[in-house]
């Protein structure tokens, strides 16, 4: 990483503290360096869809990305701080070249623009809510899904990188119709399994599926991985990365 960079990532980390945006400095660093491991922020143009206030897309901006737009819906009406805490943080870091787009993907328009990494964080279940429960055992909803795909391959440039996080479906307490006490919020049947999309992603083009599995940001690394498995995440919050390609 080149010096610069490394200082304006710095930068990030103290801005995200000081507005309590992360509970650990040092535990979110290490989940971003979990997530971003094989990706090359510098120089490249990026789209963070759903990215909320802008955390992930702030990242890739003091990562060295020549562009990054973060596309929120919600920071156009109910959630009126978000903005405003969007504004802040662009604000604390000098970071122009980081912008905040309020549209749903599906209305977005990219304006000729496409983007060398992709990444949507916590959002690929709300492309389509209703669409999503019934992928399993709906051709319509499958090609829903796989259309909106397609628009996402042919935004990405080629050799372009794709990062996927959320929660799959599977998970003990959603088997036994419980509440997760480690995901309270989680709806399980709203989720998908990551080979589920890795399938479906495939099928819009992307390849070289990569999938892991981790666990909760306050654990130390020694925890971290011992418990980034399958069957761990199975048992606790099942959330899970998956990254893919666009061929070159």
């Amino acid at each position: 990483m080149q010096q610069g960079h490394a200082r304006r990532i710095e930068q990030y980390y103290d801005t995200m503290e000081e507005q309590s945006l992360c509970s650990s400095r040092e535990n979110w660093r290490n989940y971003l360096n979990f997530l971003f491991d094989r990706v090359d922020f510098d120089e490249r143009s990026v789209i963070d869809i759903g990215g909320g206030i802008g955390a992930i897309s702030f990242f890739a901006g003091a990562a060295g990305a020549s562009s990054v737009i973060c596309l929120e819906p919600e920071s156009s009406g109910s959630k009126d701080g978000m903005n405003k805490t969007f504004r802040t943080i662009q604000t604390d870091l000098d970071l122009p070249d980081v912008s905040l787009v309020n549209n749903t993907f599906q209305n977005f328009d990219p304006e000729g623009k496409s983007f060398d990494v992709v990444i949507l964080h916590n959002s690929i279940n709300h492309l389509d809510e209703e669409a999503c429960t019934r992928i399993l055992k709906d051709d319509d909803a499958r090609e829903t899904y796989i259309t909106q795909f397609r628009r996402l391959y042919d935004m990405t440039n080629p050799g372009g990188d794709l990062v996927i996080t959320d929660c799959s479906r599977y998970n003990l307490f959603g088997l036994i119709g419980r509440r997760s006490p480690f995901a309270p919020h989680i709806t399980w049947d709203l989720h998908q399994s990551p080979s589920t999309w890795a399938k479906l992603l495939n099928r819009a083009g992307y390849v070289q599926p990569r999938i892991r599995w981790t666990t909760f940001n306050r654990l130390g690394s020694l925890m971290r991985i011992l418990l980034s498995n399958r069957i761990a995440a199975y048992m606790l919050t099942s959330r899970f990365c998956l990254s893919m390609k666009k061929p070159l």
